[in-house]
């Protein structure tokens, strides 16, 4: 890397996962609207085809007329030749097929465990991690050997763990953990803030918020816009609303799986007194399961969606029908930015910037003063030269730390259990998850971690 004239020029980024129908696209545009970085783009993925039809894309995306970054994509065959050396290495994995998923999120419906996404809390969550982790550790141990110095940014659930397990393997790295969760509450506290505030010209980034939790369990303690305190706007907001929710018309939650009209966070709001900073889906896996995710119709009274991994599958055929037309020039990607803030992160980590951002990162500077130190928790940070400095967010409050409890021993318990091939400490993790405790007799949930293992078994590493 070098710098010229106030760009970082000659970068060299590994991304593993390079075939990804999704993400990668998003990278690349945010890529291509930046004319500060410039650089090679070296792409790895287990399915090498995937990964050329988006060299492909890429360098047809990079050659057009306007765009401002200039990178080019080439394929790697091995996880060393992408790493060797690089400056950044950026993980976008899928862990397994979505067989392997639609096991996670359905066999546990047998013991009348409902999950909304089933990939980072949950049984589903647990036996995802049993595959990931030991991807993790490979990634990590590979870091350490060819690009030490590198910046590792992890996109792939669950992503607390994955992060977690790279510091185990290496704990020198330099990763953290990206999720965009925060910045859709942001946006929801932004749509709040026209409406209540009057303040008709404000955006996400105007809407300053003290974060702290646990990836998809994440909580603003603080939030404020043009000096303005948005709690006891955000409070009245919800008696007005608490029924209804709040129907945003572009992101309708009977139109998309992936939508919700806020309710669970209006209701979590009301029992907890922070607000809430994920998806409903991802929060009403966190929390018991006779609660959010009862059954079907609870669900549907709260106003989010399960996701059936069937839809995935349909979405999957879309979107690789999509890369083949993109590949061939018959379909251009829309040069808009993406809303993501990884391509921000990297200026930043570059000395081209400073940014304060919500980050994936262990507790290791207290940030969470009641979280154990190898906890990997997510708060802001501020990103300024080869730097990623926590910001002090404070303690979780005393009526939250039995809903947090859980999920913070369970971290451990596994990513112990898949990096060590465990079972004792999986059967742990599985009775002590809200969402399964107390659901059925201990025996049941034994098997049931069983044939989930069994039902995954082609993605495990030898020893289970």
């Amino acid at each position: 890397m070098k710098y010229e004239d106030g760009r970082a020029t000659g970068l060299n980024i590994a991304y593993i996962g390079g075939g990804s129908s999704g993400w990668a696209w998003t990278f690349m545009t945010d890529l291509a609207l930046d004319g500060s970085l410039a650089g090679t783009i070296r792409l790895y993925d287990l399915n090498e085809e995937a990964a050329r039809r988006n060299a492909a894309i890429g360098n047809r995306l990079s050659a057009r007329p306007g765009v401002k970054g200039r990178w080019e994509y080439v394929t790697c065959s091995s996880l060393a030749q992408a790493l060797e050396g690089a400056d950044f290495a950026v993980i976008s994995i899928l862990p397994g097929t979505f067989e392997e998923m639609a096991s996670d999120v359905h066999m546990p419906e047998r013991l009348g465990i409902y999950q909304s996404v089933g990939d980072t809390t949950g049984p589903g969550g647990i036996i995802r991690a049993m595959r990931t982790l030991p991807m993790f550790a490979e990634i990590g141990l590979a870091v350490k050997k060819y690009a030490p110095d590198a910046w590792v940014i992890n996109y792939t659930n669950p992503m607390a763990a994955g992060v977690r397990t790279l510091y185990e393997v290496f704990p020198a790295i330099k990763a953290f953990g990206c999720c965009h969760e925060v910045f859709n509450t942001q946006n929801v506290l932004r749509d709040i803030c026209k409406m209540r505030c009057g303040f008709q010209n404000v955006t996400r980034r105007d809407i300053l918020v003290n974060v702290l939790g646990l990836n998809h369990f994440t909580w603003f303690s603080e939030a404020s816009c043009g000096g303005v305190d948005l709690f006891p706007v955000y409070r009245d907001f919800i008696d007005s609303h608490y029924d209804t929710g709040y129907d945003d018309p572009e992101k309708d939650w009977r139109k998309s799986t992936f939508h919700c009209a806020h309710r669970v966070k209006f209701d979590l709001f009301r029992r907890y007194g922070l607000i809430a900073a994920a998806g409903d889906r991802h929060l009403a896996e966190f929390m018991p399961g006779g609660e959010y995710l009862a059954d079907p119709e609870t669900v549907r009274s709260w106003k989010f969606s399960l996701t059936p991994v069937s839809w995935r599958v349909q979405d999957q055929a879309r979107r690789l029908e999509r890369s083949r037309r993109l590949a061939a020039g018959e379909e251009e990607i829309s040069l808009e930015p993406t809303g993501e803030e990884g391509i921000l992160l990297i200026r930043a980590l570059c000395g081209l910037d400073r940014v304060v951002s919500n980050v994936n990162v262990p507790n290791a500077a207290g940030q969470i003063p009641n979280m154990p130190r190898d906890t990997v928790v997510e708060t802001n940070a501020v990103f300024s030269r080869d730097s990623i400095r926590p910001v002090f967010a404070g303690a979780v409050p005393a009526n939250m730390e039995g809903i947090m409890a859980p999920h913070v021993a369970n971290q451990e318990r596994v990513t112990h259990a898949a990096l060590e091939r465990d079972r004792d400490l999986l059967y742990q993790a599985f009775l002590t998850d809200p969402l399964v405790a107390g659901r059925a007799p201990e025996e049941e949930v034994k098997k049931l971690a069983d044939d989930m293992l069994t039902a995954t078994a082609a993605y495990l590493p030898a020893g289970w």
